[in-house]
């Protein structure tokens, strides 16, 4: 009786994937931990400062988000913030920060907000609004030296102050 033939064993293709976005790699990374506090993504966390304007979100940060059993809406958002009188101005301003949070959500995603003192996770420094005038000190290339017009070196060093390092 003939043996017989085992089919060919699959090819498995191990993908390198090369350079992938920075976004796909956090979000894979971020899914779970924050799945767990109820935030489907981390941009209500990232964009918090921008839903509920400069000055409490420089002093809050958003914890977690607990829906009712079984439901995605009218869920109720934990927030920390940094002070007391930061706490007093969250809460009287509470329903109008719950209309941002659902505007940017685009449904009654948050019912109710729960507030705790405590200290904030460090953050990083927010950028300068205009770096140019920080720059207006550099001193600008020496191949500048060479240009004899005086209209066009005049133009350039302008632009030389404003552009980034």
């Amino acid at each position: 009786m003939p043996a017989k033939r085992q089919p060919p064993a699959p090819e498995y293709k191990r993908s390198t994937g090369g350079p992938r976005a920075i976004g796909e790699i956090s979000t894979r990374l971020t899914r779970q931990p924050l799945g767990k506090r109820g935030f489907a993504s981390a941009t209500l966390v990232a964009e918090w400062p921008r839903i509920v304007g400069t000055l409490l979100g420089a002093g809050s940060i958003p914890l977690k988000i607990a829906f009712p059993h079984g439901e995605r809406a009218g869920g109720t958002l934990s927030i920390r913030v940094a002070s007391g009188a930061l706490a007093t101005q969250l809460q009287h301003e509470e329903p109008q920060v719950i209309e941002r949070i659902n505007r940017y959500f685009g449904y009654a995603a948050v019912t109710r907000l729960v507030l705790s003192q405590g200290p904030l996770p460090a953050r990083a420094p927010p950028r300068q609004d205009n770096p140019a005038e920080s720059l207006a000190d550099t001193p600008l290339p020496a191949c500048l030296d060479n240009v004899e017009d005086p209209e066009l070196k005049a133009v350039l060093t302008a632009l030389g102050h404003r552009l980034p390092a």
